[in-house]
């Protein structure tokens, strides 16, 4: 299984991205994805997760209403549309896949895939 996580970039603060990642070698079928940030020196924390059980996405309570995670089956690929970005969302964004659903998507510990991240930077 793969993960190729694409899309980031520069941009101002209050604008808006979008990023995907494409997941090669499974479909969706008992695969959950998320999607966790990092800054430099600091834990990789959770964004957002789509799981295999339920329609309905899980989010970063401080990220609830800008950011909106989506699933695309037939392209195998999962998006995170972050609006009204603020320079402290400038992170490394990673995707992940996991077997697993409910709660537990928020820990790093329940997923096993990995993608190799993007880049994302606000200005002020």
């Amino acid at each position: 299984v793969q993960l190729q996580a694409s899309g980031g970039g520069l941009v101002q603060a209050g604008t808006s991205l979008r990023l995907s990642c494409a997941v090669s070698g499974r479909t969706f079928t008992r695969y959950s994805v998320g999607w966790f940030r990092q800054i430099p020196g600091k834990e990789r924390e959770f964004v957002a997760a789509t799981s295999w059980r339920t329609s309905t996405p899980s989010y970063a309570d401080s990220l609830r209403g800008r950011f909106t995670i989506s699933r695309d089956s037939a392209k195998n690929t999962v998006y995170l549309q972050m609006n009204s970005l603020k320079p402290e969302d400038t992170a490394v964004y990673y995707c992940a896949g996991s077997p697993s659903s409910g709660t537990t998507l928020y820990y790093r510990r329940a997923y096993n895939d990995w993608g190799q991240g993007t880049q994302v930077t606000v200005s002020s």
